[in-house]
């Protein structure tokens, strides 16, 4: 076939979604250690700007005509369920997420999405959309990987997500929703009975309207406390949970030390003010602030995702174990984690309804 010159010509496509590992063969990959941090880094799959028309004519036809390649997360997540060594095609899957499923015990990951400068939407509460759509294909692979997904109220009635599994292969998990002064809608849409709900309140608080009510008591701040929350869920059977909003709700999970493992999907996006992602108590001194050890893993695109080991600095102050985290990365896990969109977290109390409001909590989750 000749194709004239004024012609442009047609790549194969790309498919919308793709599997993180399907597309490593195309990259060349490096590993930069820097002290306690992994960094890893792929060079983005692409065609050729001169490969002639014939040569990708005849790829394409190979792509159509070629068995179906194995789903690198379903064999990941056979083997680690199973107990299995990890498939070798499935290295950064199980860097990323085999902490959470191959625990032994209790185990929370807290999950957040921000700006360059540390901001999770703009002053009028706009954060649509900070993180790409990679970080979304990840925060739904977390949801697949848990017993329940645990959100704060205001984000339920900011945002009314669904709390579900959709952009990957897995069972959706139980809602959990902190609603201290029974603000939950009985509209809510994460209500569904596609899973189990539950509520918590305080030990003194009416039963909720909807779900199963939890109740725990309340922390030296006056707030419910987040190891409570663990323990009371765990017992219920829920023992690997995502905290995944907002950035109160997981600000204070970290503050109380019931997080093991902190994930924060950063977008290439400086928004200059807005409403701040942690928030956390002062520290001293730099010397007393969480230095925990982290692996950083470049998405397809173009957002970073730091997987920081909060255990590990705990098991370092008790004397348990060092610095060192059980499951950071080797140095040739790396890919990119996929191609989507992340809705991420705002505070609609402070920025939708006015200066001053009270009783929110920011965030954001679809």
């Amino acid at each position: 076939m000749i194709v004239p010159h004024d012609r442009p010509v047609r790549r194969p496509a790309v498919p919308f979604f793709i599997e993180p590992l399907q597309i490593v063969a195309r990259n060349q990959r490096k590993s930069v250690p820097t002290g306690e941090t992994t960094v890893h880094a792929a060079a983005p799959p692409y065609w050729p700007e001169d490969a002639p028309a014939r040569q990708l004519a005849a790829a394409g036809r190979r792509e159509r005509t070629a068995a179906p390649a194995q789903d690198p997360w379903r064999l990941f997540v056979e083997a680690a369920r199973a107990g299995r060594p990890t498939p070798s095609a499935c290295r950064t899957l199980e860097a990323i997420y085999g902490p959470l499923l191959r625990a032994a015990g209790p185990f929370v990951v807290a999950q957040l999405g921000q700006s360059l400068d540390g901001r999770i939407a703009t002053v009028d509460g706009c954060s649509h959309y900070i993180n790409g759509a990679a970080a979304l294909d990840h925060l739904h692979r977390l949801r697949a990987c848990v017993d329940a997904v645990v959100v704060g109220i205001g984000t339920v009635v900011a945002d009314d997500p669904r709390l579900t599994v959709r952009r990957c292969r897995g069972a959706s998990p139980a809602r959990v929703v902190i609603d201290p002064r029974g603000r939950l809608p009985a509209t809510a849409r994460c209500l569904g009975d596609d899973a189990a709900v539950f509520v918590v309140r305080g030990l003194d608080a009416p039963a909720a309207p909807a779900g199963e009510t939890v109740r725990v008591p309340h922390d030296a701040d006056g707030r419910l406390d987040p190891p409570a929350i663990v323990a009371a869920l765990a017992a219920r059977g829920l023992r690997r949970l995502l905290i995944e909003g907002g950035a109160t709700t997981i600000s204070h999970f970290l503050a109380t030390g019931a997080v093991d493992r902190l994930h924060v999907a950063v977008a290439p996006l400086i928004i200059g003010s807005g409403v701040p992602g942690l928030a956390l108590p002062p520290v001293p001194a730099l010397e007393a602030a969480l230095r925990p050890p982290t692996a950083v893993h470049l998405l397809a695109d173009g957002n970073v995702l730091f997987d920081c080991d909060i255990a590990a600095v705990r098991r370092k102050e008790g004397g348990t174990a060092d610095a060192a985290p059980d499951n950071l990365p080797a140095a040739r896990q790396d890919a990119p984690l996929g191609d989507r969109d992340l809705r991420d977290r705002r505070d609609p109390a402070r920025h939708r309804h006015g200066p001053g409001a009270v009783g929110a909590d920011p965030g954001h989750a679809v």
